[in-house]
């Protein structure tokens, strides 16, 4: 399975709304990719900027997997930068 890039950034929307008291709607997210440092985001919540690694990211995921989508959380989830689809995820098995 491949989440794509707009659904990751919901997946963080979500998670970054219920860690910060506030609606998914509220937070804004920019996705990123480094060579050195790899994949990251930043969430802006009420003009408020936090930093996120990959694993930030993949948690978020995880919270999307298991709600959203009745998938296992704990299944095996790799970012991938594709040249035409950006930043998206593939889920290994359930």
């Amino acid at each position: 399975m491949i989440i794509s890039e707009q659904d990751i950034v919901n997946a963080i929307c979500i998670d970054q709304a219920r860690k910060k008291y506030a609606q998914p709607e509220d937070v804004e997210v920019e996705l990123m990719y480094d060579e050195d440092s790899g994949f990251s985001a930043e969430a802006y919540i009420n003009g408020l900027r936090q930093g996120l690694q990959e694993m930030d990211i993949i948690g978020a995921l995880r919270l999307w997997l298991g709600e959203f989508l009745n998938e296992d959380p704990y299944a095996g989830i790799q970012l991938v930068l594709d040249d035409t689809e950006g930043i998206t995820a593939v889920i290994n098995g359930s």
